[in-house]
């Protein structure tokens, strides 16, 4: 599994915890030569570190599945996008994302069941740690990055979920099922911010280079600001988010990090972990995922690149004399909504971020057969055509390396960067004041716009246009109450929709019960 750069060999776990449908006999696995049973396992450093590769393993489903990746859902979910796709049918769990039809018996399973999946990991690491022979320093560090994780993994099931089971040691017995029930938010946020805090003091300031996609004490700090003001700790959350942006806005903190030069070397898909980057997920061309084994342990690729690709893509010979991308044939999904279209309309981050195909198609009233100088495109429209597409993570054909390119994108992914930790420390000051005004004006500087009057409502619109289709919207929407306004349009129901459905079954043989307005 080469998810993250460090990466030198893969642990392959059983469910150990998907509630209520898991198998907790099954054991760990060890692909090899043979098997290796977990009571054998962790015996010295290097087991250790595999475990600590298998614990980061799960971040790769953010843009690493079909319709179980959070960042596809989520997306579709929002209002900058519709799930599109072939049809109504196609990838359905993000389609009843997309129109709020979502239930406890079509919501993706995966979605839930993968997050637990690196909760378990976490917590065997947890318990396995202590009494492991090896180097003191790299223990705690190790321990450090364990528990980050298990925060990174707890804080997106308690933002989708809201209401769930907060486990934080390994469930090993299938007698300890019946036990398990919810936790309240505050509980679980309590618990997110006690493993930060703990994790920032043993994690290192800089990363070496083939170290890159571990947790830093930037990221960490960086996510325990992010927390924060989720919880409502606006002075906690402002305080770990100045240390991250440093005394100057726009200019290099004392972590190293900086806005790039500029917008659109974000999304050259070269410029990997970058200055700009503070958490990445990087992915890999290299792995062996084909259809018989994707989506159990061997999708390494980012396939969201895939699934958001124009369908049918082609240049024309106009289209290539005008220096078009040469962009992928993809399956569709994500159209990109006319009201965010609308919302870029003269905002200089709208090539980097939406292709305007309609426009590029020309008239089509034209036969393909016939002349038509307006024409530098052709391509199949998805379900729900706008006319506008995603192409922040788009792949070109120069990107296909591997035997089957559709599940092996090399593509990586942003979680945090450092434009979104500008913006929420601008709002966890009220949006109000000089140094609120700062940050606002440096994210906006970067792309040659002019200031704008800090408020609440100028940060919430900044976020939308700077980091469209990087999985925030959502929830954004939900968290500053703007959700059932901005959705209406799709179905949301308040009230209701502000978490999702528990998946069916994760019931069995618990005392859970489902989220509110969900049977």
């Amino acid at each position: 599994m080469k998810l993250i750069s460090f990466k030198q060999s893969f642990i392959a776990f059983g469910v150990l915890l998907t509630l209520g449908s898991c198998d907790t006999d099954e054991k760990l696995e060890v692909k090899g030569d043979g098997v290796v049973y977990e009571e054998n396992f962790y015996r010295n450093e290097t087991e250790a570190y595999s475990g600590l590769v298998a614990a980061y393993d799960k971040l790769g489903k953010f843009a690493g599945a079909m319709e179980n990746a959070p960042l596809l859902f989520l997306n579709s979910a929002s209002d900058d996008f519709y799930a599109g796709g072939g049809g109504p049918d196609d990838q359905p769990g993000l389609q009843v994302a997309s129109n709020y039809s979502v239930s406890s018996a079509n919501i993706p399973p995966n979605i839930w069941a993968d997050y637990y999946k690196g909760v378990a990991r976490c917590n065997i690491m947890l318990a396995k740690l202590p009494a492991i022979p090896m180097d003191a320093a790299k223990k705690a560090r190790f321990t450090a990055e364990v528990k980050a994780l298990r925060a990174y993994y707890y804080f997106d099931l308690v933002r989708m979920f809201k209401n769930i089971p907060l486990i934080l040691t390994p469930i090993v017995l299938k007698e300890e099922i019946p036990l398990v029930e919810q936790s309240k938010p505050e509980v679980v946020y309590a618990q997110i911010e006690k493993d930060l805090n703990e994790a920032i003091v043993d994690l290192p300031m800089t990363l070496a280079a083939q170290e890159l996609g571990r947790f830093s004490k930037g990221a960490a700090t960086a996510l325990l600001g992010k927390v924060y003001l989720y919880d409502n700790k606006k002075a906690e959350a402002a305080t770990q988010l100045a240390k991250v942006n440093g005394d100057t806005p726009g200019g290099t903190s004392s972590y190293g990090y900086k806005l790039m030069p500029k917008f659109s070397d974000l999304w050259n898909h070269a410029n990997k972990f970058n200055t700009e980057s503070i958490f990445e997920i990087a992915y890999t061309d290299k792995s062996n995922a084909d259809w018989g084994n994707f989506e159990r342990g061997d999708d390494e690729g980012n396939v969201a690149a895939q699934l958001m690709g124009i369908r049918d893509y082609h240049r024309t010979d106009v289209g290539i004399s005008a220096l078009l991308p040469d962009y992928i044939n993809g399956w569709g999904f994500c159209v990109v909504s006319t009201q965010l279209a609308t919302a870029m309309q003269g905002d200089p981050r709208f090539a980097s971020t939406i292709i305007n195909t309609g426009v590029l198609r020309g008239n089509t009233s034209i036969p393909l057969d016939k002349p038509d100088p307006t024409r530098l495109i052709t391509y199949t429209d998805s379900y729900q055509e706008t006319g506008y597409h995603f192409i922040k993570y788009a792949a070109v054909n120069a990107d296909i390396k591997a035997s089957n390119p559709f599940l092996n994108f090399g593509i990586n992914t942003y979680i945090i960067r450092l434009a979104d930790t500008y913006l929420l420390e601008a709002e966890a000051l009220g949006g109000t004041g000089s140094r609120a005004q700062a940050l606002l004006d440096a994210v906006r500087n970067r792309v040659g716009l002019a200031p704008v009057p800090v408020s609440l409502d100028a940060i919430y619109a900044e976020r939308r246009l700077e980091l469209a289709g990087e999985g925030h919207r959502w929830f954004d929407l939900v968290r500053t109450g703007q959700a059932a306004s901005k959705l209406a349009f799709k179905g949301f129901a308040a009230g209701k929709n502000e978490a999702f459905p528990i998946p069916y079954s994760e019931f069995n043989n618990t005392k859970m019960v489902q989220n509110q307005g969900y049977n």
